[in-house]
């Protein structure tokens, strides 16, 4: 679902169609109380555009068409197929901004003359933030993947273009059991960010299914919802028990009634917006480097360390391979062995 700002602006409303498309249109507040429809992509400079106009009794200009054969029409196209909006409204986002600046610059050239040595180009121009220059490619990739399948070229100019290496990263900061207790002094039971710091731990989710489980989401004790992993989105259904501790917790509050996690007069909280507040609250803690997402990393050490399989913390954390859950089970796994030694060897002493 689309995230919607708080406040909504001004007599925007949202529309859901019969066929499941988010339809946005401005309604005046004085007779005849005309409906303007906003076409562009919620987000975007382009439905900032439109909306105010709208507010003003405005249709938006009809903008310049772009020429049959150029880079800008094949973007524009692309936007109105179904792999476009299979993407997430976030990825969809992320990927405007990247086309923005593709097509300030290369926008009216002719997709067909694309090679492979202009993609290249472009991934070396952002070769300093090798993340950038990774979003660019798969951006670029989405494009002309999909007008291959459309029949409109024949050869991919994205094909065999490298992505560029990442830097050497732990990723995400860890939460310790001390940083939890830390937190709790400061977050005592019957807070709202009490609640925040149970479900991210007991249920080791990601911050964006953090803000959508509730009450509707258990049954016998058992949680169970649907994440969306990598880039093709995959559905993967997770089932974790609820801990006594986060049973209590949940019990005592305070909660939304569609939502664990609440804002401060009850109402659900977008993931941007529940990051800031528990950044806010974990500032308060005294803890100042360590994410949301640290707490998803500790809840599986915990699991590996009480004995969990490769594929169980799969099944548990939502994994597609082996490889995330190989992190935790070969670190425990290693511990053990050095612990295993240590003894053996001062038996023989």
């Amino acid at each position: 679902m689309d995230e919607m700002p708080r406040p909504r602006p001004l007599h925007l409303h949202r529309y859901m169609t019969r066929h499941g498309r988010v339809v946005w249109y401005v309604r005046g507040s004085e007779p005849p109380r005309k409906k303007i429809r906003i076409r562009a992509e919620y987000g975007t400079p382009e439905f900032e555009e439109e909306y105010l106009a709208a507010l003003n009794g405005e249709k938006p200009k009809p903008k310049a068409k772009a020429r049959t054969g150029s880079l800008k029409w094949l973007y524009a196209r692309y936007r109105e197929t179904d792999a476009w909006f299979a993407l997430a409204a976030s990825t969809r986002k992320a990927r405007e901004n990247i086309f923005a600046h593709v097509m300030e610059t290369g926008g009216d050239e002719p997709y067909a003359a694309i090679k492979r040595a202009d993609i290249e180009e472009g991934k070396n121009r952002r070769r300093e933030t090798p993340g950038a220059a990774r979003d660019f490619l798969d951006t670029m990739r989405g494009l002309f993947r999909w007008a291959v399948e459309a029949g409109l070229v024949a050869v991919d100019p994205t094909a065999g273009v490298r992505n560029p290496k990442r830097k050497k990263s732990e990723g995400f900061k860890a939460w310790t059991l001390d940083d939890v207790a830390r937190y709790e002094a400061r977050w005592a039971p019957g807070t709202r960010q009490h609640v925040w710091l149970h479900v991210l731990l007991y249920i080791g989710c990601r911050r964006g299914d953090a803000v959508i489980l509730g009450r509707q989401h258990v049954r016998d004790g058992i949680v169970s919802f649907v994440t969306e992993k990598g880039r093709e989105k995959t559905r993967i259904e997770v089932s974790r028990r609820i801990e006594p501790e986060l049973a209590a917790t949940l019990a005592q509050g305070p909660c939304g009634d569609l939502a664990f996690i609440c804002g401060e007069r009850g109402a659900p909280l977008t993931k941007e917006s529940f990051g800031n507040e528990f950044k806010a609250a974990c500032v308060k803690a005294g803890i100042l480097d360590k994410p949301a997402h640290g707490l998803r990393k500790l809840s599986a050490t915990l699991w590996a360390k009480r004995g969990a399989t490769e594929h169980e913390l799969m099944a548990m954390f939502g994994w597609l391979t082996p490889a995330m859950a190989a992190l935790y089970t070969r670190n425990v796994d290693r511990r053990r062995l050095a612990m295993s030694a240590a003894e053996r060897l001062a038996r023989t002493r």
